[in-house]
């Protein structure tokens, strides 16, 4: 695009009018056009302003920025469009309005024409003046008067207050709370993960106090279940899993990390700290095991075998991820797009990039895993690394030393003292070596150990690479923070002339005047509550990403976030009391409509539950939940040759070898999370491969859903084993069996209608089986477990098998795996 001298705004209107005519008169668009605007596409009226943030940035954004934005080395003919008076407007209108496809904007072979909409939203903007504004991701939060409603109901929390004033200016209602035991069942999914029981159900229901609601949510966040369900979000954002990735994909253990979240959420860690002791635990002056832990977070990445690549690359590969990590799950934006070329999109400069890779180039440890045996490489392990012991394990181990360090020396002395050599002990003591040496090898691999960071004494150099080759170092770089963000000497305790740390970098990330560290916390916290954020775009707050569909209302909510000492727990505690949360997803057509993705938030919000929270549910509400915390990755069940594949011949581990016992029983989060291969029960519902960093899950209803619910073998077992739980008690009729069942899945009592038509499908069970007496035979032997020796005769049989089936269809029901 070719710039023109700029001309007064008078002129640019004439000027754009002109160009209107033209789109008009080429059928671009129609006199009829309707104006949309404002936030998740809130009708906007011609009296309104257009923001340049919530709708003309976006425009530009997707179709202009490529070609014109802060991206200087691609960008054409000199042109930007992402800072003002850097271009005449109405040079832009006239090509956006031109029908020549050489000079038409944006070009035809980027396929990304602007909309009849776009144009007018752009008309609009230009003739009210065309302000700019700074991006508001970037800008601090602010403070806003928190609005006076009418409704008394919705007048007591300043959430409440926000949304209803946004519901009434887009005149639109919003819902009255759902019943108690949808909100008991909604709550307990929300903050643990896992149903109430029948018990808490009851005991909610029938508690008629004005404190019954507020007493239940404190109850929950108590649980130590809280921590595992906050702890899995967690571990979705840091890609945390149990083998390398890449080629042989050997294993990796880092458990006690998975364990420091979960403890650091039930404990209610402060989260600007939970933050900085992942960004720099290792470098606090005397740090605790827990800060050691946590610094693990930088040794998260996916990292080949030794020989596969020149280490440079994997070193650079390795550094590179750590950046992008740390931009997706603390600042909310793309970092890595700055890696070969000025970010395209968002004030990120190359030049950037490699300032913050400065911080995190200077690992003390091999790029590489340290080769395939040994017994770090069967614990999962490469330098640096943090034993934990227990007090037993370093007893044990001392007394194996004392052994092993007496039995070497007896064995140096037979060898070396020609008056003493005797061939028979010397053999003797060599073999009691050898067993002394394998207890002592059993011993360590029963330690728990964890990867953490280590910084190298020595400052090695960092480099802004050309084009982001490893082999093509260009200026040296000291480390920094992105230069449009407040500056990073602004928190440096003392002069500042010196080496910048990844502990400065840390207190930088979570200072108030970063005004993204705490934004992006309590966004992504939302999201988890109500499935989706006030931001959409979690991972991404940038130009690129979604508009805040209440923009004062996130900001309150941060401010409140940081006055509270970065308490996760008030803050969830606040969201979960509002009327806002409480209302029943119910409405009706003429709502959905108007707002299809309720993001003016005027009803409960309803959504599948994850593969995790499907499989725990099952689980729990069959009895088979093993609610030990905390330890090493388990492996439920699957089919065999799972693995075969993702292996290669010298991958370790390369057969997937289940568990036995209670440990298949474990919550989800405890799963093996093999990267080449997670859990097929968990990806089928969308969750990541954990390869890179994931802030939120998209969410899928596809066939394969359904054969999961109807044939996964372990649901079949819990079904079975809740069948006979019920059929134990010899007193209840089918009726109340069904009641019994029924409301143990989904927290409801079922309908008249529902009693009725489950128990016909009981009678037509019965029926099946007792025409095919084997197939009942048939469908509990292949759903018990080794150690379960009931004994049935035909009858018993034919009720087991036909009330694991109805048990089953009640699993499979939509309320039984809806959040709602």
């Amino acid at each position: 695009m070719i710039s023109i001298p700029r001309q007064k705004n008078v002129t640019r209107i004439r000027a754009f009018r002109i160009s209107l005519h033209h789109l008009i008169v080429a059928g671009w668009i129609t006199t009829a056009s309707v104006f949309f605007g404002g936030y998740a596409g809130a009708t906007e009226s011609a009296e309104q302003s257009v923001s340049f943030n919530q709708t003309i940035r976006p425009i530009l954004s997707n179709h202009c920025f490529q070609c014109h934005g802060p991206d200087g080395e691609d960008r054409k003919a000199g042109v930007r469009l992402d800072i003002p008076d850097e271009v005449d407007l109405d040079e832009v209108l006239d090509r956006i309005s031109s029908d020549d496809p050489d000079m038409v904007m944006p070009p035809v072979e980027l396929n990304k024409p602007l909309s009849d909409q776009q144009v007018t939203q752009l008309q609009r903007w230009i003739e009210q003046g065309a302000e700019y504004e700074q991006h508001w991701s970037f800008v601090p939060p602010r403070e806003h008067p928190v609005p006076t409603v009418d409704d008394n109901t919705w007048n007591r929390h300043a959430i409440d207050r926000f949304v209803l004033d946004k519901l009434q200016q887009q005149r639109l209602p919003h819902q009255p709370s759902a019943d108690k035991r949808t909100l008991i069942r909604r709550l307990s999914l929300d903050l643990t993960g896992l149903p109430p029981t029948t018990d808490e159900v009851h005991a909610f229901v029938h508690d008629e106090s004005l404190e019954a609601y507020e007493n239940l949510v404190e109850r929950l966040l108590a649980k130590p279940q809280f921590g595992e369900h906050m702890a899995r979000y967690w571990l979705d954002l840091v890609r945390f899993a149990d083998t390398n990735g890449l080629h042989h994909d050997h294993y990796r253990e880092m458990t006690p990390y998975r364990d420091w979240v979960i403890r650091s959420f039930n404990e209610n860690l402060p989260f600007d700290q939970f933050v900085m002791w992942q960004i720099a635990g290792d470098l606090y002056d005397d740090p605790s095991i827990e800060q050691q832990i946590a610094s693990g977070f930088n040794r998260l990445h996916l990292i080949i075998d030794r020989g596969t690549a020149l280490p440079e690359e994997s070193f650079n590969r390795n550094v590179v991820d750590r950046v992008s990590s740390v931009g997706t799950a603390f600042l909310g934006l793309t970092l890595e797009c700055a890696v070969c070329h000025d970010h395209k999109y968002d004030p990120i400069t190359q030049r950037d990039f490699y300032q913050m890779y400065a911080f995190f180039n200077n690992f003390d440890g091999g790029p590489e895993t340290g080769g395939r045996n040994g017994l770090d490489f069967k614990r999962g392990l490469q330098p640096p690394y943090l034993e934990l012991p227990s007090e037993e394990q370093e007893k044990q181990l001392a007394a194996i030393d004392v052994e092993l360090d007496r039995l070497t020396a007896e064995h140096q002395t037979l060898q070396s003292d020609a008056k003493l050599k005797d061939g028979e002990r010397s053999e003797q003591v060599a073999k009691s070596i050898e067993k002394v040496r394998a207890r002592r090898d059993a011993l360590i691999e029963s330690i728990p150990a964890t990867l953490v960071m280590k910084e190298r004494d020595e400052v090695r150099p960092a480099h802004l690479l050309i084009r982001g080759n490893y082999d093509q170092p260009g200026d040296v770089v000291q480390r920094d923070t992105p230069g449009f963000l407040p500056p990073l000497d602004d928190v440096i305790d003392g002069p500042g002339d010196g080496v910048k740390t990844r502990m400065d970098l840390a207190r930088w990330l979570v200072a108030p005047t970063n005004p993204l560290t705490a934004r992006v916390a309590v966004n992504r916290f939302w999201q988890q509550v109500f499935g989706v954020g006030l931001v959409q775009t979690s991972e991404d707050f940038g130009a690129q990403g979604g508009s805040p569909s209440h923009p004062e209302l996130l900001d309150h909510l941060t401010l409140q976030f940081i006055r509270s000492g970065w308490d996760v727990k008030a803050l969830i505690r606040s969201i979960v009391l509002s009327e806002t949360y409480a209302q029943s997803s119910k409405a009706n057509r003429e709502q959905f409509v108007s707002d299809p993705t309720n993001r003016m938030l005027g009803r409960g919000s309803r959504y599948r539950l994850d593969g995790e929270v499907i499989r725990d549910q099952v689980l729990a509400t069959s009895g088979l939940l093993n609610p030990e915390l905390y330890g090493k990755s388990v492996k439920p069940p699957q089919p065999e040759g799972l693995w075969k594949i993702v292996a290669m011949p010298s991958s370790y581990p390369r057969i997937f070898e289940p568990d036995q016992g209670s440990q298949i029983y474990r919550r989800s989060v405890y799963s093996f999370w093999k990267r080449g291969l997670p859990p097929p029960q968990m990806t089928i519902f969308d969750a990541p491969t954990r390869e890179s960093c994931t802030a939120r899950r998209e969410r899928t209803n596809t066939p394969l859903q359904a054969l999961v619910l109807m044939n996964e073998q372990e649901y079949f077992h819990a079904a079975l084993h809740l069948a006979n739980d019920l059929l134990q008690r010899a007193d209840l009729e089918d009726r109340r069996r069904i009641e019994i069942a029924y409301e143990t899945i989904t927290s409801h009592q079922p309908s008249e209608s529902v009693l009725n038509r489950c128990t016909v499908a009981l009678d037509h069970f019965r029926a099946v089986y007792r025409d095919d007496v084997d197939a009942a035979d048939q469908m509990i032997a292949a759903n018990r477990r080794s150690g379960e020796d009931h004994t049935y005769d035909s009858d018993q049989r034919i009720e087991l098998a036909s009330l694991t089936m109805l048990v089953h269809s009640l699993l499979n029901l939509d309320e039984t795996k809806t959040r709602e």
